[in-house]
């Protein structure tokens, strides 16, 4: 537990997409941190933290992070996916609590081993599942929780983008180490959203695909699961989707839930839109809005719109401070994380062997 009283510093490793987009905006935005070090050695990299956040210090390797551990209370990790567990554990075993971004590993079973060597050492271990505040999965949130759905029977969830050219980099790489591919990518999004939704998986069947020329690793990916409470999640996960259906569509045994389009809130940090300045954060205008009713498609007119709640990546920092300074759990946790990894890992095997696979039920 941290005392009260002056920001938290933390310490920031990698400065690319998820750096400099996503943690280092969120981690200044929050009250209680500030961003002390960004870890990166590109030139390049450092001019542009350094003309966002004046005065933060740079280091060129999370070696130099560990050799001043005592002036540090929080890393974040923002770096390739193949260096998330050997620089978490190195955190951890400096005395430093760690924010990982997801995937926290290639396995369920690195993410357990993170989670038990956090808890022997009393240090918080969270990992960054931002798409918990997304505006459209907070609205579907309280209408699951108000019922007015009904009993939900089928949640289909789609994170589908056009991208039919590569990009290039570690992310499109087919070689193992790299843990690239959608389906750990947009998967663990999809698929921690249904976890957190319905409760665990006890079946998993997937279909995962190479769609583009050149390319190495998974790029079109279905995964569908059962839920032990009988919930029927369809998920997919796509760069190739030349025209994308509903973000989500939710059907009831009362009333269905159909919303369009992403969350505002990427968008607006990669445009350098900041929370806390300017319009109000993560709203979105009423013509996006999603519609819940039945027996009509929502496209001619069926059901009503209901506002869409406001997006709130914010909200996970904010969580990770009082849970440093409180001592209180962090709003995700690496079990949590472990889970999601069960089932990436059970619809790998799937899509390889072309059969479902059974989970064990963890109560």
């Amino acid at each position: 537990m941290t005392g009260t009283g002056t920001p938290l510093r933390v310490g920031l490793v990698g400065y690319g997409l998820a750096g400099s987009v996503f943690h280092a905006p969120l981690i200044a935005a929050t009250d209680g941190l500030a961003l002390d070090t960004v870890v990166t050695s590109s030139p390049e990299r450092r001019e542009q933290a350094r003309a966002e956040f004046p005065g933060v210090r740079f280091a060129a390797s999370p070696d130099e992070l560990w050799q001043r551990a005592d002036s540090l209370d929080l890393i974040v990790i923002a770096s390739p996916n193949k260096t998330h567990v050997p620089i978490a554990t190195a955190a951890l075993k400096a005395g430093l609590p760690v924010v990982v971004d997801k995937p926290v590993a290639g396995s369920a079973a690195e993410a357990r081993e993170l989670a038990t060597l956090a808890e022997e050492r009393g240090l918080l271990l969270s990992v960054f599942q931002n798409r918990r505040w997304d505006n459209d999965f907070l609205t579907l949130s309280r209408l699951v929780a108000a019922g007015e759905l009904g009993d939900v029977q089928r949640f289909e969830s789609r994170f589908e983008r056009w991208r039919p050219q590569l990009k290039g980099g570690w992310r499109e790489s087919g070689a193992a180490e790299e843990i690239g591919g959608l389906l750990y990518d947009l998967g663990s999004h999809v698929v921690d959203q249904a976890l957190v939704l319905f409760g665990p998986a006890v079946r998993v069947y997937a279909e995962t695909d190479v769609r583009r020329p050149g390319a190495e690793a998974d790029d079109d990916t279905f995964i569908a699961l059962t839920h032990a409470n009988g919930v029927r999640s369809h998920l997919y996960a796509s760069a190739t989707t030349a025209q994308l259906g509903p973000r989500f569509r939710v059907l009831g045994s009362a009333a269905g839930y159909v919303k369009h389009g992403l969350d505002p809130q990427e968008a607006d940090l990669r445009a350098g839109r900041r929370p806390g300045r300017g319009p109000a954060w993560g709203v979105e205008p009423e013509s996006l809005w999603g519609r819940i009713g039945a027996g009509e498609s929502p496209l001619t007119g069926g059901g009503h719109p209901v506002e869409t709640e406001p997006g709130d990546y914010p909200a996970y920092y904010a969580g990770i401070a009082t849970a440093l300074r409180e001592g209180t759990a962090p709003p995700v946790t690496a079990h949590e994380a472990a889970a999601a990894l069960d089932v990436l890992e059970a619809a790998r095997r799937s899509a390889r062997e072309g059969t479902a696979v059974t989970l064990e039920f963890r109560s």
